[in-house]
C-alpha cells in the first residue's frame, strides 16, 4: 500500500504525467494488451487506481495514451478518461495508412478530451513505409496533415533509426504538426560520435513543434535492473542537451512501468535525475511543456493555478 504523504519536495505544483495507459481485462471482448500471460499488467488499470498511486506524488493530471489497435476502444477509453477529471488528455491509437482514418480523426477531434493520436513501431505498422513508400503514401501523408489542422499532436512510439528518419521527413512537410517522440530514454542514446541516432535527435532537438517525452526511464543495463539514478544520467543528459529545456516531458509509462519499477520508486529516480536542473527547467519538465506539447486543458482550478477549467 503505498503512503498518502504527499512526497513534493522537488517537484513544482502542479505535475502532469503526460504517459500513462488504462485498460480493463474484464471488459466484454477482452484487450489486445496486455495479455493474461503478463501477470505484472493483467490487472484493471483505471483512474482511480491510478489516482491513488500518483497523487501522494504531486500528480494532479495525465495524458492517457491509448494501447489498444482497434478503433472502437479510442471511444471506450475517451469515456473512461472523461468521467475522472484528473485525465486532462487522451492520445488514440490510429493508423495513418488506414483508409477510415478521416472518418475515425473527424469524430476525435470533435472531442476535448482528445489531443492527438499515436503510431510508430508497435502493431506491425511501419511510419516510414505508409508515408514515403507505395501506392497509399500520398493519401497517408495528406492525412497527418488533416491531423495537423485539427490541432492534433502525433506521438510515435519505440523509436529507432526508422522511425526517426520518418519524423524528420514529416516534420519537414508538415511543419506545423506537434509531434512528441515516446519512450526515447529506452533508446540508451548517447552523444558520442557512434551514435547513428545522435545527428538525426540533434537535428528534430532544433525543432520547435517537436518534443521528446522521457518516458520508460527505468530498464534493465547487462539484464540487471537498475535504481542507481547514474546509470541513466549520460542518456537522460544526451537527451535534455539535444531537446533543451523547453522540449522534454515527464511520462511514467504506468502501469507498463511497473514490470520495471513500481511508481514510487520511478518517480523518485526520475526525481533525482532532474534534482539539480533549476527550479524553471524542473516546471517545465513535469508540468509546462506538455501543455505547449499537447494543448491539453485543465479540468480542474489545480491543474493550472489560474482557475480556468472547461
Amino acid at each position: 500500500m503505498p503512503s498518502r504523504a504527499p512526497v513534493r519536495s522537488s517537484f513544482p505544483s502542479p505535475v502532469l504525467d503526460a504517459h500513462i495507459h488504462l485498460f480493463d481485462p474484464a471488459r466484454p471482448g477482452g484487450i489486445p494488451w496486455p495479455s493474461a500471460q503478463e501477470t505484472v499488467l493483467y490487472r484493471p488499470a483505471l483512474p482511480d487506481r491510478f489516482a491513488a498511486i500518483a497523487e501522494p506524488h504531486g500528480v494532479v493530471a495525465a495524458i492517457v495514451v491509448e494501447a489498444s489497435p482497434l478503433p472502437a476502444d479510442n471511444h471506450w477509453l475517451l469515456e473512461t478518461a472523461r468521467q475522472h477529471p484528473r485525465m486532462v488528455g487522451v492520445v488514440a491509437n490510429l493508423d495513418p495508412a488506414a483508409p477510415d482514418f478521416s472518418a475515425h480523426l473527424d469524430r476525435l477531434g470533435a472531442d476535448p478530451i482528445c489531443v492527438g493520436i499515436r503510431s510508430g513501431n508497435l502493431w506491425q505498422r511501419d511510419l516510414f513505409g505508409d508515408l514515403f513508400c507505395g501506392q497509399t503514401s500520398a493519401a497517408s501523408l495528406a492525412r497527418l496533415h488533416a491531423l495537423a489542422d485539427a490541432g492534433l499532436a502525433l506521438d510515435t512510439a519505440n523509436p529507432d533509426l526508422r522511425l526517426l528518419q520518418a519524423v524528420t521527413a514529416i516534420a519537414e512537410r508538415i511543419p506545423h504538426l506537434r509531434i512528441v517522440l515516446d519512450h526515447l530514454p529506452a533508446t540508451a542514446v548517447t552523444d558520442s560520435g557512434n551514435d547513428p541516432l545522435w545527428p538525426l535527435l540533434c537535428e528534430l532537438g532544433q525543432n520547435p513543434n517537436i518534443f521528446a517525452k522521457l518516458s520508460e526511464v527505468p530498464r534493465r543495463i547487462q539484464g540487471v535492473l537498475s535504481r542507481n539514478p547514474g546509470d541513466y544520467r549520460p542518456t537522460l543528459d544526451a537527451l535534455c542537451a539535444a531537446f533543451d529545456e523547453d522540449h522534454v516531458l515527464f511520462g511514467s509509462d504506468w502501469p507498463n512501468s511497473d514490470q520495471w519499477l513500481g511508481y514510487t520508486e520511478t518517480m523518485q529516480l526520475v526525481r533525482d535525475l532532474f534534482a539539480a536542473k533549476t527550479a524553471v527547467a524542473r516546471e517545465k519538465f513535469f508540468w509546462r511543456n506538455s501543455m505547449r506539447a499537447y494543448c491539453w486543458r485543465p479540468r480542474l482550478p489545480e491543474q493550472d493555478g489560474s482557475g480556468a477549467t472547461w
